[in-house]
């Protein structure tokens, strides 16, 4: 019995010596792992959480016209909420977001038909599709400008062709809306594109060499295959469309001229802010409508991650 606790009381005592220089390498990886994400963490806080906080804040004051502001209280969000401008652009704003959704299913029909097997110059196809979303806005606005063109445009002169009428369609009310969306969804499909090819890419091919031997044809792969497969890259570009789509700003911008007549039949809710902020000087406003965008962002983006359970599939 003597003998059994000296051999007892060493092995606790290995076991604490264990421990304690076990957990030196944990704490010191932990340590490591916070210098790390540091960099990202200060930049988190220094150029999104704080200005968050103080658009927060602004949003209950009203600016001086020579500087300095005074608290309203809720004011600001009643102005937001009454005014029928702010419906009507941020009516604009989901319909931009529809119309920039549609560069999904195009990008991801682009990109099936870029993996198939055997084909040449795919580098090249997909730089050209690429090119229009690394090109400066104002560069994109300008040439559509002149497509659009009710005078001496490209796509006037086309349609004449055709028979039909030549339309002012940036300027008419009823099709301004949707010739901006074209827009859009031209210079972002090559984005979405490199996205959909790196994850169809990733799909086994051992599912289409069997599904092949099974005698799936081609549409059937795609749909039974390739969609569910791509689920998990379909919702994260599904996400990032309709944040960017919400935000919708630089090619009003450029392509509205000031004096448009349609230019409050587009104005979304981003140009709303730019013009109440930088040219009503109504910055508390403008704070209020850019703090409930974030909230209508939040929200939605929070009904794409409850709904992302019932179709997408994690293989």
């Amino acid at each position: 019995m003597m003998s059994v606790l000296p051999s007892t009381a060493a092995a606790k005592a290995a076991q604490r010596r264990g421990t304690a220089t076990g957990s030196a390498p944990k704490s010191r990886g932990r340590r490591t792992a916070y210098l790390f994400i540091a960099p990202l963490g200060i930049g988190f806080a220094v150029f999104y959480f704080w200005p968050l906080l103080q658009t927060f804040y602004f949003s209950f004051t009203e600016f001086g016209a020579f500087g300095g502001n005074t608290w309203t209280g809720t004011d600001n969000y009643v102005r937001v909420l009454k005014d029928v401008t702010v419906w009507q652009a941020l009516g604009n704003t989901l319909i931009y977001c529809l119309i920039g959704l549609l560069a999904l299913p195009l990008a991801i029909v682009v990109a099936a038909l870029l993996n198939r097997r055997g084909l040449r110059g795919v580098a090249v196809y997909r730089a050209l599709y690429f090119i229009p979303f690394v090109t400066l806005p104002v560069a994109v606005g300008l040439v559509w400008n002149w497509l659009y063109n009710g005078d001496y445009g490209l796509i006037n002169e086309v349609i004449e062709w055709f028979g039909a009428d030549r339309r002012y369609w940036v300027s008419d009310p009823s099709t301004a809306v949707y010739a901006i969306g074209t827009v859009m969804v031209w210079s972002t499909t090559g984005y979405y594109l490199i996205i959909f090819m790196a994850g169809i890419k990733n799909i086994p091919q051992d599912y289409y060499e069997a599904a092949e031997l099974d005698g799936a044809g081609p549409l059937r792969r795609f749909f039974t295959i390739t969609l569910p497969l791509l689920s998990p890259t379909i919702f994260f570009a599904s996400i990032v469309c309709m944040i960017n789509s919400l935000q919708t700003f630089d090619l009003i911008y450029i392509m509205m001229a000031e004096k448009n007549p349609a230019i409050g039949d587009t104005q979304s809710v981003v140009s709303l802010f730019y013009k109440w902020a930088f040219v009503e000087n109504a910055q508390g406003a403008a704070a209020a409508l850019a703090f409930l965008l974030m909230l209508i962002i939040a929200a939605l983006t929070l009904v794409q991650f409850r709904l992302q359970k019932r179709w997408v599939h994690y293989a």
